[in-house]
Formats: C-alpha cells, sequence, structure tokens
C-alpha cells in the first residue's frame, strides 16, 4: 500500500469515534511544528495561507492553491485535509477536474463551500451546490485509500436569514450527495451543534472553532462532534502578535520581543 493510501485510511479512522483536533498550520514551518506537538492530522487554511502571501482570504488562484497544498502534503507525515473553497471550478467539469488535481498532491481529504465569493449571490442554489459536490466526489472515485470529502454549507458565515434552518437542509442533501464528513462553520450554541451532529448522524461531524464561545473540547465531544479544526485562527493569532509587537516597537519599547521562540528552539525542531 502507497504511503498516501496508509495515511488517507488513517485518517479515515480518525473519523470511526471519539472527537480530535485539527489545527491549521498555513506554511510548511507551522506544519512541521504542529507535526511535533503530537497531533493526529492537519488541515489548510485558505485564509492562513492567503495572508501568508499578502492576499486576502479567497485571493489565491487555483495554481497557487495546488502548490500550497502540494507543499504541506510534502512537509509532514501526517494526513492533511486540504480547504479547497468552492472546488475552484465554474461548472461541474471544472470541479472534477480540479478536484482530481488536488487528490494527485496526495491529501487526505478535502472540503468543498457552497459559499460563492459573489456579493450579489452568496450561495450556490441547492441543485448546483449539491451537483458540484457529487461532480467532486466522481474526481476522487478511484484515488487509492478514498480520501474524505467534506460538505461546508456557509450559511452562518455568508448572512443567510435563517441559517440554522437552511443548513439543516443543505447538509442532509450533501450526505446524500456523497459527502463523508458535515460543516458547519459559524455555529456555536451547543443546541446548534446538537441539531447538526443529529441532522447526518451517523456521518461525522466537524466543528469550527476560530474564536472562544464557553466550550471546552470534552464539552464539545459529548455533543457527538468527531473533530474540531481551527480554520485561519492560530495564523490570525500568530498576526495579532506581530500586530502587538509592531505597536510597543513604535513606542520605542522592545519588551515584547520577550516572548518569542527562542532561534536555538526552533533551529533544534527543524534540524530534526
Amino acid at each position: 500500500m502507497s504511503k498516501t493510501a496508509e495515511k488517507r485510511e488513517a485518517f479515515r479512522a480518525l473519523h470511526a469515534s471519539g472527537c480530535f483536533l485539527l489545527p491549521n498550520p498555513w506554511d510548511i514551518g507551522t506544519a512541521r511544528y504542529l507535526e511535533a506537538q503530537g497531533f493526529a492530522a492537519l488541515a489548510t487554511t485558505s485564509s492562513g495561507a492567503a495572508y501568508a502571501a499578502g492576499k486576502p482570504d479567497g485571493g489565491l488562484t487555483l495554481e497557487e492553491t495546488l502548490t500550497h497544498v502540494a507543499a504541506m502534503v510534502a512537509a509532514t507525515a501526517l494526513p492533511v485535509n486540504a480547504d479547497f473553497l468552492h472546488g475552484f471550478g465554474a461548472d461541474e467539469d471544472g470541479v472534477v477536474g480540479a478536484v482530481a488535481r488536488c487528490c494527485e498532491t496526495g491529501v487526505a481529504a478535502l472540503s468543498i463551500e457552497d459559499a460563492t465569493g459573489e456579493a450579489a449571490r452568496p450561495l450556490f442554489p441547492l441543485e448546483e451546490a449539491v451537483a458540484r459536490l457529487k461532480a467532486a466526489r466522481r474526481a476522487m472515485a478511484d484515488q487509492p485509500g478514498g480520501p474524505l470529502l467534506v460538505g461546508r454549507a456557509e450559511c452562518f458565515l455568508t448572512g443567510h436569514p435563517d441559517p440554522l434552518t437552511e443548513a439543516l437542509r443543505r447538509i442532509v442533501a450533501y450526505a446524500e450527495a456523497g459527502a463523508d464528513v458535515l460543516h458547519v462553520p459559524g455555529i456555536t450554541t451547543p443546541d446548534q451543534i446538537s441539531a447538526v451532529v443529529r441532522a447526518v448522524a451517523p456521518k461525522p461531524v466537524n466543528l469550527l472553532v476560530h474564536r472562544p464561545f464557553g466550550l471546552t473540547m470534552d464539552q464539545i465531544a459529548a455533543l457527538g462532534v468527531r473533530r474540531v479544526s481551527l480554520g485561519g485562527a492560530l495564523s490570525g493569532v500568530a498576526w495579532g502578535a506581530v500586530a502587538r509587537a509592531v505597536a510597543e516597537l513604535k513606542q520605542g519599547r522592545f519588551d515584547v520581543l520577550g516572548s518569542r521562540l527562542s532561534g536555538r528552539d526552533l533551529d533544534t525542531l527543524f534540524a530534526g
């Protein structure tokens, strides 16, 4: 069995029971650091990768995204879940081609969301969103080890007037269309989380935690969530640290530099 197939099977097994944390590095260094901390798998972040390139979230092209994902897969022995936005295709054939190329990087999973990125129509109509997910599923069908397909309903993040009702309608359809894992970014309350878990059970649910909202990992697990991702939150923490440091430096103070990780520690980590 190839290493790619092994990683895909190991990643699938993580979703069978329990709840695990899936942190999101944004470059090779952070991927290797998180691997060294003992995590079982990693996920890319479209926003973190874009910010590192000096672009807004969603600003990376397909080619830039594929290059980034390939670099992240090559950087670590862990399974990697790719944040693949809406699949990068203008139509179903485009999604098939883009997803096939993403799978060729060796990812263990990839997510397809239903946000269009267009202000005039923030979400794909349900029928079109389902067709795009089915296209992604076709592109993944012959991949060794069976990479996972994550279906994302972006209702909470796009200002839908009734986000929970619409998200539940969509994730049920996405599960029926072949999504292995379901994801509704923006849910935060126990009632919302439980409703999403129930709607697609027994398929696993991913919960995005990108800011504190009062629940611990144990409490999230008790609600039936299988995995917790951080999106661009770690990248945001890093940018926040830089912003705070620069604010002090502009005042002529250097105390903030005492919080840095030492070059010796980082050299030791990356030399290994």
